[in-house]
């Protein structure tokens, strides 16, 4: 029997990003996210209004996208209660967030360059995704129940880096499922290494027509 319910917030599971932008002062801001989601090359993030990294996306227009992989626990959870803003808005203060300037050294990952944009790779993340800000908007300003002011930022990913220990092979372009255990995050609690269950029928269509710019001449049966 299904029970009408009134949660306090909708966090039904994503994965965990570390979205690496640029200060003002061009120093790095690292700080963990998991309201995000991708169609083809574009991806879409939901963010506190008045977070550092809201900030500096506005301003720099730009990011990476660092997929953490379930052995990056502990990074997380010390970046967690952690904001690049000097000044901590009132509500993060209130949750116990405190100010953390070099949150990349805290963390213990390490930055390395990305190619087209400028704000650093996390190089322990097995997926990097630098990427550019196409579009910004208010999101969820018209119901009451939303506790702080939110944006929905639309990005277009530049470039993809991956590690080759979770590619099927050194020179492929596609991810070994078996080989990657993502961070995801349901209702504020982490999980990794999910069952795999079956495959999908989704996996039988040829890529090339959910890429027809990668490929010249696609085959339609």
């Amino acid at each position: 029997m299904h029970k009408t319910i009134e949660p306090a917030i909708h966090y039904w599971g994503t994965p965990v990003v570390l979205i690496s932008t640029l200060n003002e002062d061009d120093s790095s801001n690292l700080a963990p996210i998991s309201s995000a989601w991708w169609i083809g090359w574009s991806c879409m993030l939901g963010l506190d209004a008045s977070s550092q990294t809201s900030i500096n996306l506005m301003r720099e227009r730009e990011c990476v996208l660092n997929l953490a992989s379930a052995d990056l626990v502990p990074a997380v959870n010390r970046l967690a209660l952690l904001t690049g803003a000097a000044d901590v808005p009132k509500h993060k203060r209130f949750l116990g967030y405190q100010h953390e300037a070099n949150k990349f050294a805290v963390a213990g990952l390490t930055p390395e360059a990305s190619l087209d944009v400028k704000p650093p790779r996390a190089k322990e993340c097995l997926v990097q995704l630098e990427a550019r800000v196409e579009d910004i908007k208010s999101f969820g300003s018209k119901d009451p129940r939303m506790a702080i002011p939110t944006i929905a930022v639309e990005l277009r990913i530049v470039k993809t880096h991956v590690d080759e220990s979770i590619l099927q092979a050194p020179d492929s372009h596609r991810i070994d499922t078996e080989a990657w255990s993502p961070l995801l995050m349901t209702f504020r609690k982490l999980y990794g290494n999910p069952q795999h269950l079956a495959e999908s029928r989704l996996a039988n269509g040829p890529e090339e027509f959910y890429a027809p710019w990668k490929f010249a001449n696609p085959k339609i049966a």
